[in-house]
């Protein structure tokens, strides 16, 4: 490695400064450092003392996203007997006072915490993690789907294909993502229906975050006329695969030819002003738009990098290829972390949730920085999934002794970062899984008519 890429040892000792501030008892002292302590603070709602006061029950709030069971019952249970081994006297364990307690957090407060702290962990990525020096923001949409009760029906309504009673409450998020560092800097929810409901759309709440010199990937849901012309506007650069109608008709024989099936067009302004602009922001859009469009790796491209030379289209093809972090990002978000499937019986919660699980993620991407930079890698190079395991077996064995403790954390962070993941470039996998799953039929009618015809006539046989 280029001596360079070496972090310096001012880093180092910032590293071993925040390790040491991290508390083995719950994931959630992480954010007691300097860094985060006075804003923490600050979003405090005002309470009195009781068994869950705010800290303790987002502290087992987070416990439990990231906890196989999941369950509310398992996460109190585990709080009594923590208090039980730190000679407190122990309280009930029935689940109804946590319960009171997670619908009394408010929503700005955990949804702040997870923006704060994706914050720090970009601000603080090492320069070499970027890409020429510049900052890459990754964009994609994802649907998490909500328990099946009338309120979250209502908010999040199931997809029209499905019957009523047979589907699940959907909703949409998109989430904004660093490159270089992991870390999820915000996200944007809204049901999969109606206006204002696209990943367009809800990107645009976000794109106060992009600074002059970032670039943005994303794929070909992004490639429109408004949001090049923004971007543009911005002084952010985008690569996005072409939208699929504009691939059908792309003529690389027409434009100004920069290359091999590489060429500069020009773009017209929509003729309609689109449901989410005002008419101002429409007649202040331009009537054209220069971008650079380019055939790479079998998908036909469209950037506003519009000079071969800086950056011919073998380069801006590596770049894009990166893009595919943000799907395996949005997965262990999903699949690792759990948060495919929403428990929580109302809207209000569910968005609690899914901002705790961001919370949670936000956190480990904090762990596997700090252990990258002790470890001179970078973050992309850790497993996800390793950090958690090993944050799981440190959290269940307790601290170590005071004197032992900065020693300790990093150790711990040594161990975040000893196994490698390959970078894998252009690594295919088909979508498929090989086992095979119970031989139960699938419910075709709502759930109450299902169990009274059970009554009449018996279980179905199983298939074969």
């Amino acid at each position: 490695m280029h001596p360079s890429h070496r972090p310096t040892t001012g880093q180092q000792q910032r590293v071993r400064h925040y390790a040491s501030s991290a508390d083995s008892y719950s994931l959630f002292n992480l954010l007691t450092g300097p860094e985060l302590f006075d804003r923490i603070e600050a979003l405090l709602p005002e309470h009195r003392e009781r068994l869950f006061p705010p800290t303790e029950t987002l502290s087992m709030f987070l416990s439990q996203a990231l906890s196989a069971d999941g369950s509310c019952q398992a996460v109190v249970n585990d709080a009594m007997v923590k208090r039980v081994i730190g000679g407190l006297k122990p309280g009930s364990t029935d689940t109804g006072g946590y319960c009171k307690a997670r619908s009394r957090l408010p929503q700005s407060m955990i949804s702040s915490l997870a923006r704060q702290t994706g914050e720090i962990i970009a601000e603080g990525a090492a320069s070499w993690w970027h890409w020429r020096g510049r900052r890459v923001r990754l964009v994609d949409g994802a649907t998490v789907t909500l328990a099946d009760t009338e309120e979250n029906q209502a908010a999040y309504p199931q997809p029209g294909s499905q019957k009523a009673g047979l589907g699940f409450p959907q909703c949409r998020i998109v989430a904004l993502l660093c490159l270089g560092s992991g870390a999820l800097l915000d996200a944007a929810t809204g049901p999969c229906k109606g206006k204002g409901s696209d990943e367009q759309s809800l990107l645009r709440e976000m794109l106060d975050l992009l600074d002059g010199d970032d670039i943005l990937l994303g794929d070909a849901f992004y490639a429109t006329y408004f949001l090049l012309w923004e971007l543009n506007r911005r002084g952010v650069d985008g690569v996005f695969e072409q939208y699929g109608a504009r691939k059908r008709s792309t003529d690389f024989a027409k434009g100004e030819k920069q290359g091999v099936r590489d060429h500069l067009i020009v773009l017209s302004k929509p003729p309609r002003c689109p449901h989410w602009m005002s008419p101002a922001e429409y007649e202040e859009a331009p009537e054209t738009l220069t971008v650079r469009e380019f055939q790479a790796g079998g998908k036909i491209m469209v950037t506003t990098f519009l000079c071969p030379k800086e950056t011919p289209k073998h380069v801006l093809k590596a770049l894009y290829r990166c893009r595919w972090n943000v799907e395996l990002d949005l997965r262990n978000i999903k699949t690792t972390l759990g948060m495919e499937h929403l428990r929580c019986k109302c809207p209000e919660m569910a968005m609690k949730e899914l901002w705790v699980y961001l919370l949670a993620y936000n956190l480990i991407r904090l762990l596997m920085a700090q252990a990258a930079l002790l470890a001179d890698q970078i973050p992309r190079q850790l497993s996800f999934k390793h950090t958690i395991q090993i944050w799981m077996a440190w959290q269940q064995r307790g601290a170590p002794a005071h004197s032992a403790h900065s020693a300790a954390i990093n150790a711990l962070l040594v161990l975040i970062a000893e196994p490698r993941v390959g970078l894998r470039p252009g690594r295919i996998e088909p979508r498929a899984v090989k086992r095979r799953p119970k031989p139960f039929p699938l419910l075709t009618k709502p759930r109450h008519i299902a169990k009274e015809d059970v009554r009449k006539n018996g279980h179905p046989k199983k298939q074969r």
